[in-house]
């Protein structure tokens, strides 16, 4: 089958087109056709070997965290799916960019009837971290005053929804072209940093959920309470960057099915937006990939493999 196979650590050119063997279901496992995957940053960070001390891989592998797809076969002891049912996921690991994959069925949620392959995969990894991240240290309610850097990507964009559904304050950090969107999802305030240093007109944050990297972490200090917290996804650095007598959480996203189905259900009603920036084809998946490494994208690029 087609993958999109990692030989070896490298930059844009490490991460290849190649066919391997198809997998098979395991034990508790299902075989899914991939029909559209989802492209995160989590896979130039690997691709170029920068997470390998927390993330230890053998290599080659197939890239990719999240997929919608179609259950093709059943593994032994596996009851949940039947062949033919459409599911959504996010992996617990790699393989995503193939035409098949292996997945544990507890990892993976049901897709509602109105969404396709393409808009399912743009949810699992960005729908599921924006609410757990927002959650991590307890429930967000009203008074609270929430600080979401990378507001316009697919992530910040669930999270903005998800804070201001709770009643929260929200303040959201953007590139010009996405401030209004990100205000059309309840933010409260939205700051250009293109124009503008949000650490000048932000200030009394209980929670900043940092998921774009470098100087935004350190800078944000300055606009959290004394007793706010900082949550980072972009990097585990954020725990070596994190000032004596101030919280700093590094994120690492778990599958969560049933949560999923219900965000996947309130997407495909319309009671949550989902933002699908671009669609690529399979081969064009490495590209893809080193785009995601240069800058933010609007909303989720995602892989359609019928494309």
């Amino acid at each position: 089958m087609r993958s999109i196979l990692l030989k070896n650590y490298g930059g844009a050119f490490a991460a290849q087109v190649a066919d391997v063997a198809t997998p098979v279901a395991g034990a508790g496992q299902v075989l899914v056709r991939v029909g559209a995957a989802g492209i995160n940053a989590l896979d130039w960070k690997i691709r170029d070997g920068l997470v390998r001390d927390a993330f230890p891989l053998q290599l080659p592998t197939v890239l990719g965290i999240e997929v919608a797809g179609v259950v093709a076969a059943v593994g032994q002891g596996a009851t949940r799916w039947q062949v033919g049912d459409r599911v959504m996921g996010p992996l617990g690991g790699l393989g995503a960019y193939a035409e098949f994959v292996a997945v544990d069925e507890t990892r993976l949620a049901r897709t509602p009837a109105g969404l396709g392959d393409v808009a399912a995969a743009a949810l699992p990894v960005a729908a599921l971290a924006a609410w757990q991240s927002l959650n991590l240290l307890g429930p967000v309610g009203p008074g609270s005053r929430v600080l979401v850097h990378g507001a316009g990507g697919a992530l910040g964009g669930f999270a903005v929804q998800f804070a201001h559904q709770a009643g929260a304050f929200v303040v959201g950090t953007a590139s010009g072209d996405d401030v209004d969107h990100v205000r059309s999802l309840g933010a409260d305030q939205v700051v250009d940093y293109r124009s503008g240093r949000f650490e000048d007109v932000v200030a009394d944050i209980d929670l900043v959920l940092a998921y774009v990297g470098g100087d935004v972490i350190d800078r944000s200090w300055k606009v959290l309470k004394p007793t706010g917290a900082m949550v980072g996804t972009a990097s585990p650095e954020i725990l070596a960057r994190t000032p004596a007598g101030r919280a700093g959480h590094w994120f690492v996203m778990q599958p969560d099915a049933a949560r999923l189905e219900q965000l996947a259900a309130d997407v495909a009603a319309g009671a949550l937006k989902s933002r699908v920036g671009a669609v690529v084809g399979f081969e064009e998946i490495p590209a893809a990939i080193e785009r995601s490494r240069v800058g933010p994208h609007a909303g989720k690029v995602v892989a359609d493999f019928t494309r």
